[in-house]
């Protein structure tokens, strides 16, 4: 029965994404708006930190599929992203973001010395933001947001913008990436992840001295609680740190917030609400469960091989399958005449702008989630 639904999805993904690829192209979308997405329709342009999630997809699915439009697409838009390495001063932290899923997603299918090129130049540009005497990479640059002082920022996201910085030193042979990947995990792994595996969105560190400075709002509902997308940042962040370096201590924080993000999503129907230490009030952040349910799949295939491996590899599966199946009931539309697969989504607890509405990241790691049950997943981060 399990395996039914599963073939069943897959289906629907690529009956969907087929027509989606065909009216999308190589137009960079967000959001859809009456049923269609836009190109770069966010005040960021081309820098906008989401840009590498529909290349992302593209290449997930020609991968999958073998189908030339989707790596004809996929191409053309990091051919579009290609010109934000000759800017630096323009990027932040979400370069991991923008070029992992786009120029490194390509290396790895095609082999290409451009794309390679891209990846150890987004990795020089990533790797410059880290403080050497803090231990930590700075999210931000200043003025990013208005009227708020973001020097010596650290947020959760961040953790899987390293995997730009891991796959940059495999691919060049240089350790200086995968020593600031590992160093910037260890200062997360100090002051965001908590004890019973709940995590912070953000902390400032003292650049100089590496001492925890405060905790600042984040996107949760105060710094003291649990923003689910963060949870699932943390989740598969320390995941795929663990996958890159074999350090114990990033597989038992994967665990730890593994753990906290299974009891709080059982306590609610398998369903992701804003955020899982705050008063509830109906509503849910969708790309918060596509996200965790992908992580969850991803750290059971990490903890194969371990004691109890098996069966906590299919712990962290059967997880994943009830969030994934909660959601696909609630918020999914497999209709391939508009644009956008999971509905009901968040930016933050205290904004309300796009409640509800598909964004592309949570398509992402939808699609990440279902090609993984079926084995046909590109492994990327």
């Amino acid at each position: 029965m399990q395996e039914a639904w599963i073939d069943e999805l897959y289906e629907k993904l690529v009956a969907k994404l087929s027509a989606e690829a065909d009216r999308v192209r190589s137009d960079i979308p967000f959001i859809p708006v009456q049923g269609r997405y836009r190109d770069l329709m966010m005040p960021g342009g081309l820098h906008w930190w989401c840009n590498g999630f529909w290349p992302g997809m593209l290449w997930q699915m020609y991968h999958a599929t073998a189908e030339g439009k989707y790596r004809e697409y996929a191409q053309a838009v990091d051919e579009r992203l290609a010109p934000l390495l000759q800017e630096p001063g323009k990027l932040d932290h979400d370069t991991g973001f923008l070029f992992v899923l786009s120029s490194l997603a390509e290396f790895l299918k095609t082999g290409r010395e451009q794309a390679k090129e891209r990846v150890r130049r987004a990795a020089d540009i990533l790797a410059g933001r880290f403080h050497e005497k803090g231990g930590f990479i700075e999210a931000w640059n200043p003025g990013a947001i208005p009227g708020t002082d973001t020097r010596g920022m650290m947020i959760a996201d961040c953790m899987m913008n390293l995997s730009l910085l891991y796959r940059a030193g495999e691919i060049t042979g240089e350790k200086r990436y995968t020593d600031i990947a590992s160093r910037h995990a260890d200062t997360a792994l100090r002051y965001l992840l908590r004890p019973d595996g709940s995590a912070a969105h953000v902390a400032r560190v003292n650049a100089e001295s590496g001492e925890l400075m405060e905790y600042p709002d984040g996107q949760g509902f105060a710094p003291e609680s649990a923003w689910s997308r963060g949870q699932g940042w943390i989740l598969y962040g320390f995941t795929n740190s663990w996958q890159h370096t074999g350090r114990k201590e990033y597989l038992d924080a994967a665990k730890r917030s593994a753990h906290y993000c299974i009891s709080a999503l059982a306590l609610h129907d398998w369903l992701p609400v804003v955020d899982f230490r705050a008063v509830q009030d109906g509503r849910y952040d969708s790309t918060a469960g596509m996200l965790i349910a992908s992580a969850l799949l991803e750290l059971g295939e990490a903890v194969k091989g371990e004691p109890l491996g098996d069966h906590e590899s299919a712990f962290y599966r059967e997880a994943a399958l009830r969030v994934l199946k909660a959601c696909d009931q609630k918020f999914d539309h497999w209709d391939a005449q508009t644009d956008g697969i999971v509905w009901g989504a968040s930016l933050r607890y205290h904004d309300d702008r796009m409640a509800g509405a598909a964004i592309i990241y949570g398509d992402y790691f939808l699609a990440e989630a279902i090609l993984k049950l079926k084995g046909r997943y590109l492994s990327v981060w």
